[in-house]
C-alpha cells in the first residue's frame, strides 16, 4: 500500500457536468432573475416534488434554515430529541428559543429510543414536539412515534438530512411527520451546494413557510407575519437541476461503493441494523468499531495514506458545553458508546477500489490486533 497524493474525506461534492450546468446558468443570465422565486426555483421545487413522489416541498437557502422554519411553523415550544445528530438540529432550536430535552438512542439503529421518548413525554407534560433523525438515511421506529403522537397529542418533526429518495414502507419519507426536513448540503448525495427543503404534512403551511421565508411579505406592500430571509436563490437551483438529471447514475455508483465495503467488512465490524421498511440511499457507510482504542488506531493509520474517514456523529450532543443539566434528564450511555467507536468511511461516486481497500485492510488490521 502506497501513499495517496491527493486527501481523501468521507465525502467529496459531487459536480454535474459543465454543459448542463451552463444551460442553466445560461437562463438566469438571459432572465435576470436571481432570487426571490425565480424560474428555477419553481422548476426544481416541481421536479423534486415529482421525483420524490410528495406533494410539494418549501426549499430553502440551507438544512439549517429549514429546520428553523419548520419549527417556527409548529410552533414548537419544548421538544425531545437526539444527541446522536449533527448540531444543528439542536443548535437551531436553542436558537429559536426552544426548551429540549434529550432521549437516549437505540443501540443498533442509531435512530431515538421511542421507549425512552415516552418516558419523557410521561414525566413532563409540557413537552409538545419530539424530533427525530433519521440517522444516516435510515428510518426511525416510524410506527412507534406515530403511536406516541396520538396518545400524548404531540407533533412530530422528522429530520431527515440525509434521507434524499428514501422510502419508508412505500412512501417517501418526506411524507411522514407534521413535518419532514432534508438538507441539499455540498456533502449531501444531492445538493444545491447550500439549500433545504421542507415537506409539511398540512398543505395549507406551505404557503405560511412561504411567507415566513420571504421577510413575512404576503404580497409586494403587505406584511402579515414575523419573516426572516431564506430564500434558495437561482445558483442553487441551478445546480440542483442540473444534478438532478444525473441523481440515478450517482445513486447507482454509490450503491457499488457501499456494497464494495459491505461484503468485504461483513463480520469485522458493527453495521447499523436497517429498518427493514425502509430503502437505503446509500448515502453514508457508517461502522461501529470494538472500541475507541481501535478507532483511533484505524484514523492514524490511515492519516499516513492521506485518508480521513469521519467521527460521525461525534461528540455527542448532550457533550456539548452550552447543554445543562436540565436537558438531559436521563443517562444517554448508548449515544455516549456510539458516538466514541463510529467511523463514517470515504463513499462518493467515483471512489477507487484500491482506496477502499487500503480503508478495508487497515480497519481488519486494527481489529485482529485489539
Amino acid at each position: 500500500m502506497s501513499k495517496n497524493n491527493e486527501k481523501i474525506f468521507v465525502t467529496k461534492p459531487i459536480l454535474p457536468n459543465k454543459e448542463r450546468l451552463q444551460k442553466y446558468i445560461d437562463s438566469i443570465y438571459d432572465s435576470n432573475w436571481l432570487t426571490n422565486f425565480g424560474p428555477l426555483h419553481e422548476l426544481l421545487r416541481k421536479r423534486l416534488s415529482s421525483y420524490l413522489n410528495i406533494d410539494n416541498i418549501t426549499l430553502t437557502a440551507n438544512g439549517t434554515l429549514a429546520v428553523i422554519v419548520a419549527y417556527k411553523i409548529l410552533n414548537v415550544k419544548k421538544a425531545i430529541t437526539t444527541p446522536f445528530t449533527f448540531v444543528a438540529t439542536i443548535s437551531s432550536m436553542l436558537w429559536e428559543g426552544i426548551d429540549l430535552v434529550f432521549a437516549d438512542i437505540d443501540k443498533e439503529t442509531f435512530c431515538i429510543d421511542v421507549n425512552q421518548v415516552e418516558y419523557l413525554l410521561k414525566k413532563d407534560n409540557t413537552i409538545d414536539t419530539v424530533v427525530a433523525v433519521n440517522v444516516f438515511g435510515n428510518a426511525c421506529d416510524i410506527e412507534g412515534l406515530y403511536f406516541l403522537k396520538e396518545k400524548y397529542g404531540i407533533k412530530l418533526i422528522f429530520d431527515s438530512s440525509h434521507c434524499f429518495n428514501v422510502y419508508y414502507d412505500n412512501k417517501n419519507i418526506l411524507s411522514y411527520g407534521d413535518a419532514s426536513t432534508i438538507s441539499f448540503h455540498a456533502t449531501k448525495l444531492f445538493h444545491t451546494i447550500e439549500g433545504g427543503g421542507i415537506a409539511f404534512e398540512n398543505p395549507e403551511y406551505h404557503e405560511k413557510a412561504e411567507r415566513c421565508i420571504n421577510f413575512g411579505l404576503e404580497e409586494r406592500y403587505k406584511i402579515t407575519e414575523i419573516g426572516i430571509n431564506a430564500k434558495m436563490n437561482e445558483f442553487e437551483a441551478a445546480m440542483g437541476l442540473a444534478l438532478l438529471e444525473e441523481i440515478d447514475l450517482i445513486l447507482e455508483q454509490r450503491k457499488k461503493a457501499w456494497e464494495y465495503y459491505y461484503f468485504k467488512l461483513k463480520g469485522v465490524v458493527e453495521f447499523q441494523k436497517r429498518n427493514n421498511k425502509s430503502t437505503n440511499n446509500y448515502s453514508y457507510f457508517p461502522i461501529l468499531l470494538s472500541s475507541e482504542e481501535v478507532l483511533l488506531n484505524v484514523l492514524s493509520a490511515l492519516g499516513k495514506y492521506n485518508i480521513f474517514p469521519r467521527k460521525y456523529f461525534y461528540p455527542p450532543l448532550h457533550t456539548l458545553p452550552y447543554i445543562k443539566e436540565q436537558h438531559k434528564p436521563i443517562e444517554l450511555n448508548n449515544a455516549t458508546d456510539i458516538s466514541s467507536r463510529i467511523l463514517c468511511l470515504p463513499l462518493y461516486p467515483g471512489i477507487d477500489p484500491a482506496v477502499q481497500d487500503i480503508i478495508i485492510d487497515v480497519i481488519k488490521k486494527e481489529e485482529e490486533n485489539a
